[in-house]
């Protein structure tokens, strides 16, 4: 007996002394996190979670990162950057809408309509051009729900198209068969809105503030009557260290540096909507923009979800995980958590767990002047990264910018017609596939390309030639694919010489996708294969090699 004790108390002080004590830990008298498999620690994530095979297969989904900052076509982030003077942003604000101490983003809202969004329509486009999951914006860092959402009175429910956006999308998905996402970024809205509380420097209205210091008593006779713009500004705080240095929220995205402590209020917040919308939708993956977790390492807010989300996922898919969720900048034990995004990026190296890279054809809110100028990226710059990343052991997550009515233009349809073609040639080459003895081969490949903080380097593979050579494989077959048709007709994989230790057996046939069998040999020099004098598609050949 005395022994049994003495273990207990060892046992109790052992996990007490384990147990991480948190700054601003978050409250569950709203929404109790759903209990089960999986506890809130890094310890129960990573020593049970398992990436599910659906998403090993998925390889490519489709983002629909749109909310009412899509209103006045300035570019991502214009929530925050009209309030910086000087900027685009805060230029065409002033010019088309008013001054921002009368006119603020909460006066933006009612204007995003999303008229002529179908849902049914879009979901279905995107399966055509290969999507295996689909992602929604759920809210973004300009702190509005785009659903009926029970813990945020600023929603797409009550303002603006007065329509639960996520309802129908998840509607739209589960019909076409995708998996369904849902990306939160709402929880930098503290730090993010901080310019709302600043004022211009120079001009007939220097010293008057923006409209980020109202309350819900400044709404008296006004649209917004009964509302408090705190609920949506969140900025009754100290401003944070250098707040008024535009790039000092990049290095106080961690909640470091100086960045001013969240609330347990505005936390616990972020986690009841993010509940709310797990219990409601049902999803399959979740996004986080952010370092590791919401909130993290100050609270224990995105663990929270996390055990949540993973155990809700066990209940409604009888005991079948399916559930994904990404953070960015994980170190390796991280990784066995959550699964790694890398945004607008990836690594140049095989990853042994899968990860996903997060990249749009333009901007990642709707911009006019990438429309107007013609800086979208092409359809071949799409393939090349998604046959990049899936040779890597990733996923592509491609954001396809919509108006505010809820449309793509006809750039980007064309963009998107022509990688469709690709797609659905080739994509026996990425669906299912896995990674090969090597990624590929080429001067891009031999390179040493490091990660910028979150990702940031994909300009490195975007510019790749037929020199550069991709791999996948599906039980015997290999893909090989060069990332451009080459100008002599030929291509040389070096990695197929007689002399490489890669590929020791015999090549029975090679196969042109969307051809028919080419003609090749094999050298110490590499197999050499005879393309057609003229190309089967507008974008890079698919070998398929036996």
């Amino acid at each position: 007996m005395k022994l049994s004790l003495l273990t207990g108390l060892l046992l109790l002080s052992a996990a007490t002394a384990g147990a991480q004590q948190f700054e601003v830990p978050v409250s569950e008298a709203q929404e109790k996190m759903m209990t089960g498999k999986y506890q809130p620690t890094w310890e129960s994530l990573e020593s049970q979670y398992q990436v599910p095979e659906w998403f090993r297969n998925a390889k490519f989904g489709i983002w629909a990162h749109w909310g009412p900052q899509c209103v006045e076509g300035s570019g991502d982030w214009m929530a925050r950057s009209m309030y910086q003077e000087g900027s685009k942003a805060w230029k065409y604000h002033r010019e088309h809408y008013g001054h921002q101490s009368e006119v603020g983003f909460k006066d933006i809202l009612p204007l995003f309509k999303a008229e002529r969004w179908n849902p049914d329509s879009l979901v279905a486009y995107y399966k055509s051009l290969g999507a295996q999951y689909f992602f929604a914006l759920g809210n973004h860092h300009d702190n509005f729900d785009l659903w009926d959402s029970k813990y945020q009175p600023w929603n797409a429910k009550n303002i603006g198209p007065h329509k639960d956006i996520l309802a129908g999308w998840a509607k739209a998905a589960r019909k076409y068969g995708l998996k369904f996402g849902i990306s939160f970024h709402a929880d930098h809205a503290w730090t993010w809105y901080e310019p709302s509380r600043r004022y211009d420097l120079s001009g007939d209205k220097m010293g008057v503030p923006y409209d980020g210091w109202m309350t819900k008593a400044d709404g008296k006779g006004k649209w917004w009557e009964g509302l408090d713009p705190q609920d949506l500004y969140q900025q009754n705080h100290p401003l944070s260290q250098g707040s008024w240095a535009d790039g000092m929220i990049h290095k106080q995205w961690g909640w470091g540096n100086g960045a001013a402590r969240p609330s347990q209020r505005f936390v616990t917040n972020f986690y009841n909507r993010t509940l709310d919308a797990i219990n409601r939708y049902n999803p399959d993956l979740i996004y986080f923009d952010v370092t590791v977790l919401p909130f993290w390492p100050i609270s224990d807010c995105g663990l929270k979800i996390a055990a949540d989300f993973y155990n809700h996922n066990l209940a409604t898919h009888q005991g079948k995980m399916t559930a994904v969720m990404f953070g960015k900048i994980l170190d390796e034990q991280q990784r066995k958590g959550i699964t790694w995004d890398v945004e607008r990026g990836a690594p140049n190296q095989i990853i042994n767990r899968p990860w996903q890279t997060c990249s749009c054809i333009g901007g990642w809110h709707y911009n006019t002047e990438i429309y107007e100028k013609g800086w979208y990226k092409t359809a071949s710059q799409v393939a090349k990264l998604l046959v990049d990343v899936v040779s890597k052991n990733g996923n592509l997550l491609l954001s396809v910018p919509l108006r505010s009515d809820g449309t793509f233009d006809e750039k980007e349809k064309a963009i998107l017609d022509e990688f469709g073609a690709w797609m659905r040639v080739n994509q026996e080459s990425i669906i299912g596939t896995r990674p090969w003895k090597v990624f590929g081969e080429g001067p891009i490949a031999e390179s040493d390309i490091k990660i910028n903080a979150q990702g940031f380097n994909e300009d490195s593979y975007t510019k790749a030639g037929a020199s550069e050579i991709r791999f996948t494989q599906k039980g015997k077959t290999l893909y090989a694919v060069p990332l451009a048709w080459p100008h002599d007709h030929q291509v040389i994989i070096k990695s197929l010489s007689t002399t490489s230790k890669l590929y020791p057996g015999k090549i029975r046939s090679v196969t042109l996708l969307g051809y028919g069998k080419v003609k090749c040999h094999r050298t110490a020099g590499g197999l050499a294969v005879d393309l057609p004098a003229k190309p089967c598609n507008t974008i890079a050949p698919v070998l398929k090699i036996k």
